[in-house]
């Protein structure tokens, strides 16, 4: 494969390493060097998504605020009509901000609630004004939600809209019902509307068939890729398109059903727990949480490399030309944090 990296250095030691993935071929060593340069911000607490917009970061954190940071860290409030609920994998969860965000001070946001003794999920529309962030329009509520599999990412697309991965809520036969939000990647115009060209009439369900979708990303030509956590295993790279059905849990890795479609990668018996994920040159990374690396997929091929390994769990992932930063996630419980943890890293792509 074209090697972006493979060996890491500088301020934080870590190294690549060769994949197990029994349906990729792999590469260990490098040409070129990627390097994490430093541990940009700290003292986060369980962040879960990183947006940019000019020179500032907005990172949501699982309890239920927004942390900024231009030049120093400072945490929003949010102002929701249901509070957020922080429990196991739920709490405050994607975000994504408005095409004309330096404008309107808009954004989305997608949390778990409770109500009546039962967990969702919902998608909202919420404005910055000062150092508050206001819900002024709840677009999806009631989205099935537990301790466990919630989903959670939210992008606006190439054409505008607004795609939300969903988990299977702890029951997986949920990804196969078409009238549940559960176990699914939705489609919504930014209004909270169905789109006219939806695959299914009156219907949010973009695609069905997951267990637990945690990446959203497009290439160049518009096609829509996506990460999953498998069971014990079999976590998913996946090539999505409008209408299909991806399997969960009637198949995994290679297993075969009429109908259904299998990941273009899969881990095997190895665990990636991939979440989020970006595309540069026709190379996909991914954010792996209990693989604890980002790890670089080739589109064009078939090969695979850990191109980071030693800063603990990665949730998600932004890229700025070719810096790459990420967050970790090593206080939630299942990680081993450092005094500096939670952590944003910035990374730079080999040259």
């Amino acid at each position: 494969m074209v090697k972006i990296g493979g060996v890491l250095c500088a301020l934080l030691l870590v190294t690549a390493c060769s994949s197990n993935d029994p349906n990729s071929s792999s590469s260990d060593g490098a040409d070129e060097e990627t390097k994490i340069e430093s541990a940009y911000i700290e003292n986060l607490n369980v962040p879960w998504e990183i947006v940019q917009t000019g020179e500032t970061f907005y990172l949501t954190e699982r309890s239920g605020k927004i942390a900024k940071f231009d030049n120093s860290l400072e945490r929003q409030t949010i102002q929701l009509t249901k509070p957020v609920h922080s429990e196991g994998e739920g709490g405050l969860l994607g975000m994504a901000i408005a095409e004309d965000f330096s404008q309107s001070k808009v954004a989305y946001l997608y949390h778990t609630y409770l109500e009546g003794g039962n967990t969702f999920n919902r998608v909202v529309k919420v404005k910055l004004t000062e150092d508050t962030w206001e819900e002024t329009d709840e677009l999806l509520a009631n989205i099935p939600g537990s301790q466990f599999h919630n989903g959670g990412r939210l992008k606006i697309g190439l054409d505008g809209m607004l795609y939300i991965t969903t988990g299977d809520a702890g029951e997986p036969e949920l990804a196969q019902d078409k009238d549940s939000l559960a176990g699914k990647i939705l489609r919504m115009d930014l209004e909270g509307n169905v789109p006219e060209d939806n695959p299914f009439n009156d219907s949010y369900v973009y695609s069905y068939g997951h267990r637990n979708p945690q990446g959203l990303a497009w290439n160049e030509e518009g096609q829509l890729f996506s990460s999953e956590h498998g069971q014990s295993a079999h976590d998913e790279i996946n090539q999505i398109e409008a209408g299909n059905n991806y399997g969960w849990p009637v198949i995994e890795g290679d297993e075969i059903a009429d109908g259904m479609v299998q990941p273009i990668y899969h881990s095997g018996d190895d665990t990636w727990a991939p979440s989020g994920i970006i595309i540069q040159d026709d190379n996909l990374y991914v954010a792996c949480l209990r693989g604890e690396e980002i790890r670089s997929f080739e589109l064009k091929g078939q090969g695979t490399t850990a191109e980071t390994e030693d800063i603990g769990r990665v949730r998600s992932l932004l890229l700025d030309e070719d810096i790459l930063f990420a967050i970790t996630n090593n206080k939630d419980g299942r990680g081993d944090p450092v005094k500096e943890d939670d952590r944003m890293v910035k990374v730079r792509l080999g040259e």
